[in-house]
């Protein structure tokens, strides 16, 4: 394996993890964060309510796997 391959393998691990769902959310709460602050709305809370969010959807998800 090469380090060009091992240096992006990492940082996919790094970012996707075991749920991708957090990712691709984190990546739209982004894109919409910028969408409205380019529309001069403010947007700092998007990303939190996002990630606490999505956060309690993934445990929730999570838990109800080990309790079966």
């Amino acid at each position: 394996m090469t380090l060009v391959t091992r240096f992006f393998r990492f940082w996919y691990d790094f970012i996707v993890g075991d749920d991708w769902t957090v990712a691709a959310a984190v990546v739209a709460a982004l894109v919409v964060t910028a969408f409205l602050g380019r529309h001069r709305v403010a947007a700092w809370w998007v990303l939190p309510v996002v990630v606490v969010l999505t956060l309690g959807l993934s445990l929730r998800r999570s838990l109800g796997r080990r309790g079966s």
